[in-house]
């Protein structure tokens, strides 16, 4: 089973007795550079963020995550033992502030209660819709983005995403929203796709690897993909973008 991750923000004293109490199946991940922080929070799965409130840039590690898609329902707390502080942490993002004495008295209960984990009754019900047929609509959904289609296949997923109470509409957004990347990388629009890949993981990530016969497991590796290539490009330098990357999605024969 995969740990659950509590990244810590900055170089704070408490660290390392919040890391030695961290319970099993948790792990702790400290970043100290400010380059690449909400892809590394999509991509380390990040169940709650801990903020040094005593840092000089603790605005940054705070404002940053909750005015990004991809990040903004991961769980923020800063960590100030000044408690007249503590407002301050909250317009600027926080969720919640603590001292650290509170912080380390306080950690299972948080670590139970508050932090972004899969819900065990939610998760069984997404096991269970996977097992479901793939509706017309989204059939029709897919067979636009196969084309390339990327801009009108949104549009169809987009009214089943509403059309659908269970939590396997998860599906259908993770496929529109890496529709809207691709169709970004057409229009020439390296951040804007960026942005939407990132958007899309936390859809994809806790569908199982075949939701209702569609190959989820190859479509985020096949966006994964896209996304390194993207990266890696000088900015503005889109052109240089090998298209043969934006592979179509993959239906498993039942």
């Amino acid at each position: 089973m995969t740990a659950s991750v509590v990244v810590i923000a900055g170089t704070p004293p408490w660290t390392a007795a919040l890391l030695a109490q961290l319970p099993v199946g948790w792990t702790g991940k400290i970043y100290t550079q400010q380059a690449g922080y909400v892809p590394r929070l999509v991509d380390d799965g990040a169940a709650l963020i801990l903020v040094d409130g005593a840092a000089a840039e603790w605005r940054f590690w705070t404002a940053t995550p909750k005015v990004s898609p991809a990040t903004r329902r991961i769980p923020l707390i800063v960590i100030s033992d000044d408690e007249t502080h503590f407002p301050t942490a909250r317009t600027a993002g926080a969720d919640r502030a603590l001292t650290s004495a509170a912080l380390l008295a306080q950690l299972p209960a948080l670590l139970h209660d508050f932090t972004r984990l899969p819900d065990t009754a939610q998760q069984t019900q997404i096991d269970g819709e996977c097992q479901d047929a793939l509706p017309p609509q989204a059939l029709e959904g897919i067979a636009l983005f196969n084309q390339g289609e990327y801009y009108r296949q949104h549009d169809v997923f987009e009214a089943l995403w509403m059309a659908t109470p269970g939590p396997s509409r998860n599906l259908y957004q993770g496929i529109l929203q890496v529709g809207i990347a691709y169709y970004q990388i057409t229009r020439g629009n390296q951040r804007g796709a960026l942005k939407m890949l990132l958007r899309s993981v936390q859809w994809l990530e806790r569908l199982p690897d075949v939701c209702q016969g569609v190959d989820v497991k190859q479509l985020r590796e096949d966006s994964a993909r896209v996304r390194a290539a993207l990266e890696a490009l000088p900015p503005a330098n889109i052109t240089a973008f090998d298209r043969s990357l934006l592979k179509p999605v993959r239906l498993v024969p039942g």
